[in-house]
Order: C-alpha cells, then structure tokens, then sequence
C-alpha cells in the first residue's frame, strides 16, 4: 500500500475519529501537525453539527475542512463550499410521516442550531453531545427557516425503529441509517461524498490522492471517493463491504495507526 500521493485525508467523527467517550486522542493533534507540514489537507466529515465539530477539534479548526451535517453543509476558513437545504414541503412531509413513529426524537438541523420539540431531561443529555446550540419549539411544523436535515433519535435502535417508516421516502430524499441510534434525512445531494467532490474539484485532488476512514451508511458515498478506503474495526458490516481497507476500532486508534504509516 503506496500512500505516499496522499494530498487529502477525510475522517468521520463518531466511531471513527471519537473514540467511544467521544474524545480525540492527543495522538491525533500530534499527527495533524505533521500532515499540515507536509501540505495535506484534513477534513472532518461528521452528521453532527458545524459548532459541535469545531468544539471537538478546537485547536485545529481554522484550519481544516468541516464537513458537517452529513454533507450537507461544509466550510473551509470560513468560506462555504456547499450548502444544501431540505425544501421547505419536503420537511413538512417528513415530519407527518415522523408522526407515526412511536418513541423517537426528531432534530430540525440548521447551519448554526437545531431545533427540538418539548422533550425528556434523557434526551437532551443525549443531543447536548452532539449538538452544542439548540432551542425548544412548540411546534416543529411551525418553523420556517433553513432546514440542512433532519435527524431523528431513538434510544434502542434506528435501523429497527426509525427506518422502517421512512423508508418510503428514499429517492426523493437521501434516507441514511447514520448511526445506531439515528436516522438522518435530507436532500438527495446533501450527503459527504458530494461535498467531499467539491472539495476534491476545488483543490484538484483524485481518488488516488485521497484517503478516507469512515464506520457507518453515511460514509459509504465518501468512501467510493477514495482509493485509500478504510473501514474501522467496529464498522457496519455494510462499510467493511464495501472500503478497500480496514483499520482497528476507534477505542484502538485505528485512524491514527494509518496516518503513522502515511507520514513514515
């Protein structure tokens, strides 16, 4: 394995880059270093939020690429290089759908917020992790500003729980299992591997030059990207399917193992 053409270097965040008290190792922070020495670019491409990314890779955020909400909105030093929103009808009609789901949590993802029904203490602990700026709605419908997804949260299982009454929507919607616990719904372009190809034409990056980690459904269109494919320890078995790659799990620095074999 040849990495030494890697210009660009793409990780997800939770169960790939977060270990499972989702921290970033001082490993990492040490590695980043050397791979801004050596003109590698380093994106962040999570399903969480904009503020909730940068609040996890603080020291290096004026920096890097953020891909966040799924892909559906990303920025690099303070330039947006893709935004894609939910049409306004289209939330309407998730949330109807949403409404006969039993026990789920829906989250209205903006650019800077997110937006919640009254809800449990339980869940808010849960979404606090994910999301650093959120506000409570009377009434979800009743929003009328830019929707980038929608994410719903339920705490035993979205494959088992969620998708099953979304799945329908799939075709006009990018319907994608981003979790163990989340189902996310947006634009049929708002996904990581359309805004990893822009930033792949902006910066005149190929495949070959690209390496990508991911764990979960909603890495599999940035990890057709990549030559360099890797697929955690503790991916869905959907993503070891499908990387060419594999590395250890998060909790075993998996993605740090890789970059040491990049920058030796």
């Amino acid at each position: 394995m040849d990495l030494s053409k890697i210009k660009l270097v793409v990780t997800d965040m939770d169960g790939t880059l977060l270990n499972s008290e989702h921290q970033v190792s001082d490993r990492f922070f040490e590695l980043y270093a050397e791979l801004k020495k050596r003109n590698i670019l380093f994106a962040a491409a999570s399903g969480r939020q904009y503020n909730s990314i940068v609040d996890k890779l603080y020291p290096i955020k004026n920096d890097i690429i953020v891909i966040a909400e799924n892909g559906g909105f990303a920025i690099h030093n303070e330039v947006e290089i893709v935004s894609t929103p939910l049409p306004n009808h289209q939330k309407n009609r998730v949330l109807e759908a949403l409404s006969f789901i039993e026990n789920i949590h829906p989250v209205l993802c903006s650019k800077n917020n997110a937006h919640i029904s009254p809800t449990s203490d339980r869940f808010i602990d849960k979404l606090k992790e994910y999301y650093t700026e959120f506000e409570i709605l009377d009434n979800l419908n009743d929003y009328d500003g830019e929707v980038l997804k929608i994410a719903i949260f339920h705490f035993e299982s979205s494959e088992k729980y969620i998708y099953p009454g979304v799945e329908h929507l799939e075709g006009d919607l990018k319907v994608k299992i981003s979790g163990e616990n989340w189902v996310d719904i947006s634009s049929p372009d708002a996904h990581k591997g359309y805004a990893l190809q822009k930033v792949q034409e902006m910066h005149g990056i190929g495949p070959e030059e690209t390496l990508v980690f991911g764990d979960y459904n909603n890495d599999l269109e940035m990890l057709a990207l990549a030559d360099f494919s890797f697929a955690m320890e503790n991916a869905h078995p959907n993503v070891k399917a499908a990387a060419k790659y594999s590395t250890a799990s998060n909790n075993d620095f998996g993605v740090e193992r890789v970059l040491e074999l990049l920058l030796a």
